[in-house]
C-alpha cells in the first residue's frame, strides 16, 4: 500500500451534501473510500444516490447535529452502514449567522456554537472511542477557517466557533496522538461556495479587496480541498498531528 493509498477505507463526512463537505466526500470516494455523508436535509439521500450512480460506495444519513440525540443516533447509524468499522472522520458541517455584534441574537449565537463547535467535539469524541474500541489507528479531519486566525466582521459566533475548532483540534491531539489517532484541521481560505454568496457579489467592494490579497489571485474552489483531505486521511500524514493547515492560496502570509 502506498503512502497516499486509502482504497477500502471507511469514512464519515458531516456536511457532505454540499459545499466543501461534498467535495471532500467526493475526493475520498474517488480515492476508493466507502463514505457516509451526514446532512440536515432530506436531499442527503439524493446526494448519496447520485454518488452511487457514479460508481461510488456512499450512504446518506439525515440529522440535525445541533441536537445531541440526533447526533449520537446519526453516528451510530453511520457506523452500522459502514459494517461496524471506521477509519476516517471529516467534520465539514457548519452554519452561519450575520448580525452586528451589538445586536447579535443570543439564540443565533447558541445555535452556531452548538452546531459548529459542540457538535464537532462530540463527533470527534465518538470517533475516538470507535477507534479505541477497534484497537486501530484513525484519522480525524476537522474544518476550521480563516476566522480561526482573525475575527471577521458581523460573524462573532462563527469566529468564536472556528477559533474553538482549532483549539480543540490541538487539545485532542495532546490526548489521543499516543493512541494512534491523528487529528488535524483544514482551514479553508476564501472559497467560491454558497456560504460566501454575499462576498462574491461583484458589487461588494470586499470581493476585489480579498482577491487582491490572495497571492494566487483567485478564490478557492471546492476541489481545492480534495488533495489536502486525502493527504490527512492517508498514512502520508502519520506524523502530522494537531496542525491547523490553511488552504487559502497564500492569503494569510500576504
Amino acid at each position: 500500500m502506498g503512502l497516499f493509498d486509502i482504497q477500502g477505507k471507511k469514512a464519515i463526512v458531516t456536511g457532505g451534501s454540499r459545499g466543501l463537505g461534498y467535495s471532500m466526500a467526493e475526493g475520498l470516494m474517488e480515492a476508493g473510500c466507502e463514505v457516509v455523508i451526514i446532512g440536515t436535509r432530506d436531499s442527503i439521500h439524493d446526494r448519496a444516490q447520485e454518488f452511487c450512480k457514479k460508481g461510488f460506495n456512499c450512504h446518506g444519513v439525515k440529522a440535525n447535529l445541533g441536537n445531541e440525540e440526533e447526533l449520537v443516533h446519526a453516528f451510530e447509524e453511520s457506523i452500522s452502514k459502514l459494517g461496524g468499522h471506521l477509519d476516517i472522520v471529516v467534520t465539514a458541517h457548519g452554519i452561519q449567522s450575520r448580525h452586528s455584534a451589538e445586536e447579535f441574537p443570543l439564540e443565533d449565537w447558541n445555535n452556531v456554537i452548538a452546531v459548529n463547535l459542540t457538535a464537532v467535539f462530540r463527533i470527534c469524541q465518538l470517533a475516538a472511542n470507535q477507534f479505541i474500541k477497534q484497537n486501530s489507528k484513525g484519522k480525524i479531519i476537522t474544518v476550521s477557517s480563516m476566522l480561526s486566525f482573525f475575527g471577521g466582521l458581523t460573524v462573532p459566533a462563527y469566529a468564536a466557533s472556528k477559533g474553538g475548532v482549532a483549539q480543540i483540534t490541538k487539545a485532542l491531539c495532546n490526548e489521543w496522538a499516543s493512541m494512534g489517532i491523528n487529528i488535524n484541521s483544514l482551514a479553508p481560505g476564501y472559497m467560491a461556495t454558497e456560504m460566501n454568496t454575499a462576498l462574491l457579489d461583484p458589487k461588494n467592494p470586499r470581493k476585489e479587496a480579498i482577491t487582491n490579497r490572495i497571492p494566487t489571485k483567485r478564490w478557492g474552489t471546492q476541489d481545492d480541498m480534495k488533495g489536502p483531505c486525502i493527504f490527512l486521511a492517508s498514512d502520508a500524514s502519520d506524523y502530522l498531528n494537531g496542525a491547523i493547515i490553511p488552504v487559502d492560496g497564500g492569503y494569510l502570509v500576504r
